[in-house]
């Protein structure tokens, strides 16, 4: 019989540069599979330091990536209990927003999501009804259970999707089916594709500004 309990833990994340009055820009930003937080979060390092704070939470979900040990990722979910760690990592990222203490009124907050952290970016403000004023997917499956309604709460959201067109993971059929998906959802859309594969592509950080 499998059963289930509800207990505390402890978990990282990770920041680059700091608030201060000078702060135009707050990212909350969701690695992909396979990552740490402090190794994802240097992707932002080229950003202009007084004007952008960087907030990287980490997956819960770590493990060794090679034979000899050394390397290890994280994954933020998985098939197996899907539901629960749904909201087990939801409850992390608003712990890690309530630490931080940032108010969206008063700065531009970005959401953006990689790979596996389009997932999480899109169910926290889809369930979690938090305010941003961007939200970018980039190489990442828009998850399936959601639709337009779960975002009526940001009806002018300016919204990025980027996939790179030698992406292996997704075939050019299911990028255009995703993409009118957001269409439909998103007004506000704005499609920055890219020649890559499934990488993330630094170069494009300032257009998404």
């Amino acid at each position: 019989m499998e059963k289930s309990i509800t207990y505390t833990t402890i978990n990282t994340y990770d920041t680059l540069n700091s608030f201060t009055p000078k702060t135009k820009n707050v990212w909350l930003v969701f690695h992909g599979i396979g990552y740490l937080s402090r190794f994802f979060i240097r992707h932002f390092s080229n950003l202009p330091p007084l004007e952008n704070y960087i907030i990287c939470p980490q997956a819960p979900s770590k493990y060794y990536k090679d034979a000899s040990y050394k390397r290890v990722g994280a994954s933020w979910l998985t098939k197996e209990h899907t539901i629960p760690e749904i909201e087990n990592v939801l409850n992390y990222v608003d712990e890690v927003i309530k630490k931080e203490a940032i108010d969206p009124k008063n700065v531009n907050f970005i959401v953006l999501g990689y790979s596996q952290g389009v997932s999480i970016a899109t169910r926290w403000l889809a369930y979690r009804k938090h305010f941003c004023h961007k939200l970018i997917m980039i190489s990442g499956v828009f998850p399936k259970e959601l639709e337009s309604a779960n975002f009526s709460h940001l009806p002018n959201l300016n919204t990025i999707h980027t996939v790179g067109i030698k992406d292996e993971i997704f075939d050019p059929i299911n990028i255009t089916k995703q993409e009118n998906r957001l269409l439909d959802y998103f007004p506000n859309i704005e499609i920055i594709n890219h020649g890559g594969g499934h990488i993330f592509e630094t170069l494009l950080l300032e257009r998404y500004l």
